[in-house]
């Protein structure tokens, strides 16, 4: 069986070591769609994106995600994906999550110098402590301030952080389909991941699971999926009773497990969304031997849904 997924398989959760690729069974079956989360430790094969290093911080003024955006990018310089990474990746961080039966490992963005960063709910839904991990390899405790499970966004604060630099929120209303984009996250723990692509929808409805207490969110289905509504279809067994459905970017910049969280960002720099989910062939599907790569079929939340959420998510909201 495959279908929607807001985790990765259960080969992907906390085992110690990544699974070797002959061990995967591979019997046919629909897409998958695959929240960017990875759980516990595994090994990422191929791919066509490429790490930083070296996270470089461009010259520009630091932003607050909630003031007027800057220039982010020089003019000469925009839409040139060097450029792009080079100036938002040290407002993108890695996030660690320990949960009750193992842990999560995700990706936020910056949205102030004072430590807050916007995740996806699902990326620290549940968890006794979380830790992240900025560009710059500095290891933070954090906690988590508020959550809104019906947009799937999380805001979570370091504690004791000095020195961040805030992303700029982008005017999502103003994208339009074929616009370039460049995807930063940290698929598998591999931090300042970059990616890029184009806007190849949008208001695309994905539903996934909403229960307040998260339970079914930490507890894959037996094919290691979860469960997930798309186009009208169910897949992966029953999301349940509670389930929310917000307006997706959808692109075709790589997304994959550990991508979730993190910034998809057009071409002036300005984040324009928060990645949330991928497609994937099944878990048995004979047209990938990891069965959890991306095929170029990915989601956002919009940068407006998470604007008009933070004044609620700073106030400590718990939905």
């Amino acid at each position: 069986m495959s279908g929607f997924s807001a985790g990765p398989q259960r080969a992907l959760m906390v085992t110690g070591n990544a699974p070797s690729m002959t061990d995967r069974k591979h019997s046919r079956g629909p897409l998958a769609l695959l929240a960017a989360v990875a759980l516990g430790a595994a090994a990422v094969g191929g791919g066509t994106a490429y790490v930083f290093q070296e996270l470089t911080a461009g010259d520009r003024d630091t932003v607050s995600s909630v003031g007027p955006n800057a220039q982010v990018v020089p003019a000469g310089k925009q839409g040139d994906v060097g450029a792009i990474a080079s100036a938002v990746a040290p407002s993108v961080v890695e996030i660690s999550a320990a949960l009750g039966n193992g842990s999560s490992t995700g990706s936020g963005v910056i949205v102030s110098d004072k430590g807050e960063i916007v995740t996806n709910n699902h990326v620290v839904s549940g968890a006794s402590s979380i830790k992240v991990r900025t560009g710059g390899s500095t290891t933070y405790p954090a906690e988590v301030v508020g959550t809104d499970s019906s947009k799937d966004l999380a805001l979570i604060k370091l504690r004791g952080a000095s020195g961040l630099r805030p992303a700029a929120l982008g005017d999502s209303d103003e994208v339009r389909v074929g616009d370039s984009v460049v995807a930063i996250g940290s698929p598998e723990g591999l931090t300042g991941t970059v990616t890029s692509g184009i806007v190849s929808a949008l208001n695309r409805d994905v539903t996934v699971p909403a229960d307040q207490d998260k339970g079914d969110l930490q507890d894959p289905g037996e094919d290691g999926r979860w469960p997930f509504q798309f186009g009208g279809r169910q897949f992966n067994g029953d999301p349940g009773s509670s389930t929310t459905t917000y307006k997706a970017i959808q692109t075709d910049a790589s997304l994959n497990p550990g991508n979730s969280g993190g910034a998809l960002i057009d071409a002036r720099g300005d984040v324009i969304g928060i990645s949330s989910a991928m497609y994937a062939p099944g878990s048995g599907s004979s047209s990938s031997s990891s069965g959890a790569g991306s095929i170029g079929l990915g989601f956002a939340i919009p940068s407006n849904t998470v604007r008009s959420d933070l004044a609620r998510l700073r106030s400590g909201s718990t939905e």
